[in-house]
Formats: C-alpha cells, sequence, structure tokens
C-alpha cells in the first residue's frame, strides 16, 4: 500500500525560499511558496518586490518516506516537527492560502497566539463561500486563517457586511 502524499512544512536557509522551491520543482516535487508582492522604498526609488508570505518556510506535497531525499536540495534545512511529528498542512489550508493570495487582498501574518474568534462564513467579495474564524483588531474585523504547522496565522481584513456569524 502506497503512502498518500501531505504538505509537510520545510524551513529553508534564510532568505532561500524561492531558491529551493525552484530545486524542488527540478527535482519533480510539488510545492507551494506563498508570495505577496510589497513596494519597498529607498533613497532613489520605489520597487515592487515578491517576498515569502511566512519567512523561511514553504510547503512541499510528497510522502514521509521521501521527506529526506527533499532536504538534499541546497537551502533546504530540515522539515517542521512537533515531538517528532513532522507537521502537515491539509489541502484545504492551502487552498484557502491560494484563493487569499489570487484575489489580492492585503493580508497581515501574525506570530502570536490568537483567542479563538466566532465562526463566520464569507457571504460576498472573492473569497465568498469560505467558512472560518472572525476576530476584531482595533476597529477592524479580521478573517483569520491558522497554519498550526508553522504557528502562523493570515489575517485578511474584512467588512462585517460580508461576513455571518455560524454556530
Amino acid at each position: 500500500m502506497s503512502e498518500t502524499s501531505k504538505w509537510y512544512v520545510m524551513y529553508t536557509a534564510p532568505r532561500a525560499e524561492k531558491k529551493v522551491a525552484q530545486r524542488l520543482v527540478e527535482n519533480g516535487l510539488e510545492v507551494f511558496l506563498p508570495m505577496v508582492e510589497e513596494v519597498r522604498q529607498w533613497s532613489d526609488r520605489k520597487k515592487k518586490v515578491q517576498r515569502a508570505l511566512f519567512n523561511g518556510y514553504l510547503f512541499v506535497k510528497t510522502t514521509k518516506d521521501k521527506l529526506w531525499e527533499s532536504l538534499q536540495v541546497q537551502g533546504a534545512v530540515k522539515f517542521v516537527n512537533f515531538s517528532g511529528v513532522h507537521a502537515t498542512v491539509r489541502d484545504e489550508e492551502i487552498l484557502l492560502i491560494q484563493r487569499v493570495l489570487e484575489t489580492g487582498v492585503s493580508v497581515d501574518v501574525e506570530a502570536t497566539e490568537i483567542e479563538p474568534g466566532e465562526k463566520v462564513k464569507i457571504l460576498g467579495g472573492p473569497l465568498q463561500g469560505f467558512t472560518g474564524e472572525c476576530i476584531q483588531k482595533g476597529n477592524q474585523d479580521y478573517f483569520i486563517i491558522r497554519i498550526p504547522g508553522i504557528m502562523q496565522t493570515i489575517m485578511v481584513n474584512l467588512p462585517r457586511k460580508y461576513l455571518e456569524i455560524i454556530s
């Protein structure tokens, strides 16, 4: 019986996420490296740059018995694990991150522990149909996507009118 592929969380050398992802793809692996565009200001110019949404992390879809093989590419450091168990991310979370990034909505990443929020369904806009949690921070409502595999949370600012509380 062959083992099913899962999304494992790889930790890379600093600022090596793109190169590691490219090398893994060249080796025939399925890789997801969430990227965001931001404007950087230098003294003489502004420039749009792509950066990894999660510094030092990317997701590799593979089987447990092929993890070591994946680490052989230059810049790969290790797979994240907790108490000896490799961290994985569910397909639904990967799809949701992809969808959020495709919409171009602005996102924040939070590494601190966030209290559980209200269960909500998104009623309108580009993320319509997704369910998850909503928290309030300041005067703003945020739809949050927890990525327990790397102890990070993506926060998307959404107006309350697009959210329906579900139980």
